[in-house]
């Protein structure tokens, strides 16, 4: 069972049925996948610039990049350098604006993050643990509003800190977040759609990719749109949920006016008008 939650560092595992969450983040709508990519071998001895691997699709994907998690040894868990190199990764990402949508997947079987790596943050002084913890936060702003399914900190009586406190509320509301993060407990993919946590439950296929093939089906949906609108469409979303109604219309007004003097509008329209597909530049 694959499991995910808003910005927690809870354990996913991966089963028979698996999840894919469709996530916007200021980067670019980010689909998480839970599968690990099939037929692989995997050693301990994974060199640590392989952990986090980069993919730029090609052809009909274009415009798609593939983050694959590649840190078996650990269970996939976030190491500094996992994090570092995720934090580069993002950067990068940011400033192409070739990149429409980005895929997040692991490329280890049988599960897709075990959240903190907690040997090394056992070896930590407990100055660096809020910086460590505050790194991740900032990372996983970067990169998504919503990906596991189980808060556990509270086990080991500490709480979430990847910001998993503020998003499962603004995601379930108040009252269910407190009784999952009070009792730490994971929630199957089936219980996790039941509650609005994920987007979509898959059944797994003979390859076992059947969530990533899911998230590639949805950025493709993706990549016709246009990219400046994409843009500020996230960003009225992100920033109109954090505040109240009034103030997010408000925030949606401006995003709007945006597009208004946007080559791309007056392409969607000259297409729209000649009954064809639309040729968008992000301009």
């Amino acid at each position: 069972m694959a499991a995910a939650a808003p910005g927690a560092l809870g354990a996913l595992r991966a089963g028979r049925v698996r999840l894919v969450a469709a996530c916007c983040a200021r980067l670019g709508p980010v689909a998480w996948a839970g599968d690990p990519a099939p037929r692989r071998g995997y050693s301990s001895e994974v060199k640590t610039e392989d952990e986090l691997r980069v993919r730029h699709l090609e052809e009909e994907n274009r415009g798609i990049v593939v983050l694959g998690i590649n840190r078996a040894y650990g269970k996939n868990s976030l190491s500094k350098n996992l994090l570092k190199m995720f934090s580069k990764a993002v950067d990068a990402l940011k400033s192409d604006k070739k990149v429409r949508t980005v895929i997040i997947r692991s490329e280890v079987p049988g599960i897709f993050c075990a959240g903190a790596d907690l040997k090394e943050r056992a070896k930590m002084h407990s100055s660096e643990v809020g910086p460590f913890v505050s790194k991740i936060r900032a990372v996983i702003n970067d990169i998504a509003s919503s990906a596991k399914m189980g808060l556990v900190e509270t086990k080991l009586a500490i709480i979430p800190g990847g910001g998993g406190t503020q998003r499962l509320p603004r995601a379930i509301g108040m009252s269910l977040a407190k009784e999952l993060i009070f009792s730490a407990r994971v929630l199957d993919g089936q219980e996790a759609k039941a509650v609005g946590l994920i987007s979509h439950v898959l059944e797994q296929n003979q390859e076992g990719d059947a969530a990533y093939r899911k998230a590639l089906d949805l950025a493709r949906e993706f990549l016709p749109q246009g990219p400046v609108a994409m843009r500020v469409a996230k960003l009225a979303i992100n920033q109109g949920m954090e505040v109240d109604l009034v103030t997010g219309l408000a925030i949606e007004e401006a995003c709007y006016a945006q597009t208004i003097s946007t080559k791309d509008r007056l392409e969607g329209l000259l297409a729209f008008k000649e009954k064809r597909p639309p040729r968008y530049k992000g301009e």
